[in-house]
């Protein structure tokens, strides 16, 4: 077996002309198992959102591509869709494209807005607009207009925040 890393890169190098073909861009590409099941998933992302034939289109493309290189061993389930309105954020181009949008951020343990850790009174949850981030952190304009810092490897999950 290679690793769900390698399978990875090797799909995004391959999906790149045919999400260019298809007018769409690499939003992620994940190789997991769930159950008993492996699954190989591309994320594609346009501006205005991917339809169902996007995902058609490249999902042919793609099936053919990996048919014909065969460097997964294991049985998988090919997948091709959006990243959802709710995308998690963990990569630079994420986090470049959400600058300036409202996002969710998940911590591991949980801390106050000034960043002290305070089991009692702190939150893991916070929400606001993606102000910057770098290698190291990542900052929020919150509610109040206060700016928060969080270590990126304190982070559990980033996502763009729902509004509804």
């Amino acid at each position: 077996m290679g690793s769900a890393k390698d399978y990875e890169i090797r799909t995004e190098k391959l999906l790149e002309p045919i999400a260019g073909a298809n007018g769409v861009r690499i939003y992620d590409v994940e190789f997991v198992k769930e159950g008993s099941e492996y699954y190989l998933r591309a994320y594609i992302d346009k501006d205005g959102g991917v339809d169902i034939d996007d995902c058609e289109n490249v999902s042919r493309a793609l099936s053919d591509a990996l048919d014909a290189e065969d460097y997964i061993s294991e049985a998988y389930i090919l997948e091709v869709s959006s990243p959802g309105l709710g995308r998690k954020i963990w990569k630079d181009r994420h986090f470049d494209a959400a600058i300036g949008q409202r996002i969710e951020i998940k911590l591991f343990s949980p801390r106050s807005a000034d960043g002290k850790t305070d089991d009692k009174k702190g939150t893991k949850d916070f929400e606001g607009i993606l102000k910057s981030y770098d290698k190291e952190s990542i900052t929020i304009t919150g509610d109040g207009d206060e700016e928060i810092t969080f270590k990126r490897n304190e982070t559990a999950v980033i996502r763009l925040a729902l509004d509804f």
